[in-house]
């Protein structure tokens, strides 16, 4: 299936009143690449379209992708045009059931997300079974210069790596990870509140040591106190450790 055809099912979900709303949500986006449709249709046009784009990716594997506009699949005619053609694109990988094709079309997407909605609804399945492979890839992704492969390679180790599979070295990661992107900041900030939610005695030392930057570290515990997993005992000693800008690292 075409983009051309797959850009016409999405117009044809457009919402106009929900375009404006969600203009506001990703100023990262310019609005004139949003048509307006909402994330449950997307999902569902998404699970429509995956077995097909999946089924011509296999056929695909080894074969060169025309580049002119509107012949290739889907799946591999990037950069999209619109934001919901990134959702879309997010969400079909986030349904692929095989792993080598998810990551193969995980790694080619994720220089083109350019917002943050994208980022963190862009979620596979199919990590959850390979996350071994998948830390291998995370490493990666973390040191990248793009913004949202460093938000996207924080959101799955924190997805991913916060109970059975946990490690004292995987805060470390995020904790190294230096930048002055706010998206990739606040990711930093979201996974340390989740981290001291799941394996608390073990990420509070970050805390309390000041070892992460010090609107990250203020916002990592905002974001705790707005926690219902952080017990009103560890809310209020979490508070006594907010910082003044540049006391911590």
């Amino acid at each position: 299936m075409t983009t051309d055809e797959i850009r016409q099912k999405l117009f044809a979900l457009q919402d106009e009143p929900y375009r404006a709303f969600q203009a506001k949500l990703i100023p990262t986006v310019n609005p004139e690449t949003i048509i307006g449709v909402r994330t449950p249709a997307l999902r569902k046009l998404a699970k429509e379209l995956t077995e097909e784009l999946t089924e011509e990716r296999t056929k695909e594997v080894s074969k060169e992708v025309s580049k002119e506009p509107g012949t290739g699949t889907f799946l591999q005619e990037l950069p999209h045009r619109y934001f919901e053609e990134n959702q879309l694109q997010a969400f079909i990988i986030s349904l692929t059931k095989d792993y080598g094709i998810c990551m193969e079309l995980t790694e080619r997407f994720l220089p083109f997300i350019d917002n943050w909605a994208t980022c963190d609804q862009f979620s596979p399945k199919v990590f959850r079974k390979h996350r071994q492979d998948l830390l291998r890839h995370i490493l990666i992704w973390i040191r990248s210069d793009k913004t949202y492969t460093v938000r996207f390679g924080i959101g799955m180790l924190m997805q991913h790596f916060l109970e059975e599979d946990f490690d004292p070295a995987y805060p470390e990661l995020a904790a190294g990870v230096v930048s002055d992107e706010y998206y990739i900041n606040m990711m930093i900030a979201w996974y340390f509140a989740t981290a001291l939610a799941k394996q608390y005695e073990a990420v509070l030392p970050y805390i309390e040591e000041k070892r992460l930057a010090p609107w990250t570290h203020n916002k990592t515990i905002q974001k705790a106190l707005e926690s219902f997993r952080i017990t009103p005992e560890q809310k209020q000693y979490l508070r006594r450790l907010k910082v003044k800008p540049g006391t911590c690292r």
